[in-house]
């Protein structure tokens, strides 16, 4: 992985937990220990199971985070973009990755260690109380995605998917900003490659959603929000 030199105090990633408490004074000696690096698209950063590297926050790309299931296949977990933190479930506790991490695109990473983490976690009460209201939300969407799973049927789960990434990574020219195979997406719904096929097929001819090529576009947002209403989608 290359070297790349991203400097916080001109970071336009406004939802970055390093960027949202830059104004205090005791992050200055912080932010000029991290390591910043571009990942290639496909390339994995961490790896499941292994020795905790500290934290990782997306300066510019987008990554999918894996857990491995049953039979060894790996199961998408989270789909991160700009700003959000990875590696975050293993820090503190384990002291091992619970999660693997892949590029999706070329993507410059921030890597605090975890020296420096828990210095900050020690010294800066607001960044320790901000990110114990995250993991409280994390866990919160954890819980919730358990259930969908369990109630949700395959054209649902579907669906569900396709908004969430509408709603995380936006449209534009007609089209959502992530490039994701079927696999990919049949990995992150909990269903088969073929599964997705035939459901994004019957999408199509219900003239709900368009592709190219790997892209995929939401026609009308309020019908597939009604599809899966009584899961409480909102």
């Amino acid at each position: 992985m290359k070297e790349e030199q991203a400097i916080c105090y001109t970071c336009a990633n406004e939802n970055c937990f390093i960027k949202k408490h830059l104004h205090l004074e005791q992050m200055k000696q912080y932010v000029e220990k991290k390591h910043s690096f571009v990942c290639k698209k496909s390339q994995q950063f961490i790896i499941e199971g292994a020795p905790l590297q500290g934290l990782y926050f997306i300066c510019k790309g987008k990554v999918k985070t894996v857990k491995t299931g049953i039979n060894g296949r790996e199961q998408i977990v989270r789909l991160t973009k700009n700003g959000d933190t990875i590696g975050f479930r293993g820090f503190g506790t384990s002291k091992r990755y619970l999660i693997g991490a892949y590029a999706l695109e070329d993507t410059i990473l921030c890597n605090f260690s975890n020296e420096t983490m828990m210095e900050i976690l020690q010294n800066v009460p607001e960044f320790t109380y901000a990110l114990m209201l995250f993991y409280a939300d994390e866990l919160n969407k954890s819980e919730n995605n358990i259930r969908k799973i369990a109630h949700m049927n395959v054209r649902e789960r579907v669906v569900d998917l396709l908004l969430y990434i509408h709603r995380k990574f936006g449209q534009v020219n007609g089209l959502i900003e992530i490039d994701l195979s079927r696999k990919e997406i049949a990995d992150f719904a909990g269903t088969t490659e073929e599964q997705v096929i035939r459901v994004l097929s019957s999408l199509k001819k219900e003239a709900l959603i368009k592709t190219v090529g790997k892209r995929i576009g939401l026609l009308t947002v309020p019908k597939l929000q009604s599809e899966i209403m009584e899961h409480k989608y909102f």
